[in-house]
Formats: structure tokens, C-alpha cells, sequence
């Protein structure tokens, strides 16, 4: 049985402070310097206001599944969701939970030099040292077994991931796991999301990669499907034990 939020006890450093925020549907696990909880709540309501505020102009946003129109009243925020998905050809919430955790992120950054932000899955970090981060991909031999190892001159860097087994989101394939890299987090999320659609079995992987190629401001990105998986880019892999 899938266990929501299990990975995030896979962490293992100890040299920042973690802490949560949640409101509504979004739920924020985050590691700074120093507990800015206060601050990130404030900031999480900030996005989460900015974004219902849109969606009470425009409900189709809340609901497309294709590419959105760009309004000239967009607040950066949904500016940067349209923009993500539209590259990629889906509807704009597909990347909601890299923008907050971008966005959040981002202001943080002015309080803490490291931060790290997850939210459910999608990661925007900016690290002063080495991290791994370790692939939850539900019941594929690799869950746990592997993560990526992100070099400091790296971020910051948004670290997307999407799954068709695994939770809740909308995902018309069948990957345990599809994770993109970009600098933006919102559109690693938006990539992420439109690979993994295209992964319905093992020999897909080459396609996704293809696809991947294609998506200006993407850096990399890592397909797992049972026992197999596809590598694009600049990501760097290594073994892991996620209960050691």
C-alpha cells in the first residue's frame, strides 16, 4: 500500500532545520538554517490567495487539461504555470505544487542561504554543499535503491517528479516514477507530468527521453518503470539505503 509523505523520513542530513506548513491541499516540508515556519505559512497562504483570486476570474484554469491562455492580468506566479505547460502541452495545474514550492522558496531564500522545499514530491532547493536525494517510485525494485546526487553549483534547482502508480495526481501513464531537473521548478513539474503520459510500458522509455530532449530549459530527466529506467541529461545517480 502506498504510504503518502513516507520518502521524506529517507533524509538524512543534519544541518538544517525541518519544519512543515500545510493549508488545504498544500502540505510543505522544509529544511533552512533556522525555523522560518512563521514566515513560510505567510507566504504559502500569499501564493495559495494569488492563485484562488485567478481561478475565481477564470475556473477553466482550475480544470483545463490543454494548454491555457495567457491573460494580461496573470500574476507571476500563473504567468510561469502557463508558460511551463504550454511548453509541454497540458493543462496548467499540472504544475502547481513545483510553482509554490519555487515561489515559496525563492523568498525564503532571502532569510536562510539553504533551503530546501518539498511539496508532495516536487523539490526546489538551493544548497551550500552536496545533497542526495533519494527516488521514492512506489513498487519498482529501484524505490529507495537510488537517488540523485546534486552538486551545490547545481541549484538552485527545481527537481520535479510524476508517477502514474503512485498517488493521487492526474497521470494518463503508467511510470513509478519520471523525474525532471530544471532550474525552474514549475516547469519540472509541467515536464515531468508530460512525460510521464507518455510511458504506458517499459519500451516507452525511449520516447520520454526523446520528448524530454525537446523541452526548452529542461537539464535532465530520469524514467523508472519496474525494473528499468532511462537517464537524460545532467543528472548523476548512485545507491542509496533508504532504512540504513
Amino acid at each position: 500500500m502506498y504510504q503518502p509523505r513516507t520518502y521524506r523520513h529517507w533524509i538524512k542530513d543534519s544541518d538544517l532545520v525541518p519544519f512543515n506548513v500545510v493549508v488545504k491541499e498544500t502540505d510543505l516540508y522544509i529544511r533552512a538554517k533556522k525555523d522560518l515556519k512563521r514566515k513560510a505559512l505567510k507566504l504559502v497562504l500569499k501564493y495559495r490567495n494569488i492563485l484562488e483570486e485567478y481561478i475565481a476570474k477564470h475556473p477553466a484554469f482550475l480544470t483545463s487539461l490543454e494548454p491555457f491562455p495567457l491573460t494580461p492580468e496573470a500574476p507571476l506566479m500563473v504567468k510561469a504555470m502557463v508558460e511551463s505547460t504550454t511548453k509541454v502541452g497540458i493543462g496548467p495545474m499540472a504544475s502547481v505544487a513545483g510553482a509554490i514550492a519555487e515561489f515559496v522558496a525563492q523568498e525564503l531564500l532571502e532569510f536562510s542561504p539553504e533551503v530546501i522545499v518539498e511539496n508532495g514530491g516536487d523539490i526546489y532547493l538551493k544548497s551550500l554543499k552536496k545533497r542526495l536525494i533519494g527516488i521514492y517510485a512506489g513498487s519498482s525494485p529501484l524505490s529507495g535503491k537510488i537517488g540523485l546526487e546534486i552538486n551545490p553549483k547545481d541549484t538552485p534547482l527545481g527537481i520535479c517528479t510524476s508517477s502514474g502508480t503512485v498517488g493521487h495526481s492526474l497521470s494518463y501513464g503508467k511510470a513509478d516514477a519520471v523525474i525532471a531537473l530544471s532550474k525552474s521548478a514549475t516547469l519540472a513539474d509541467a515536464a515531468a507530468t508530460a512525460i510521464g503520459n507518455l510511458i504506458k510500458e517499459p519500451s516507452d522509455i525511449q520516447s520520454g527521453i526523446e520528448f524530454a530532449q525537446e523541452i526548452r530549459g529542461l537539464k535532465g530527466a530520469v524514467i523508472i518503470i519496474a525494473d528499468k529506467m532511462g537517464l537524460w541529461g545532467e543528472v548523476k545517480i548512485c545507491q542509496i539505503s533508504a532504512k540504513g
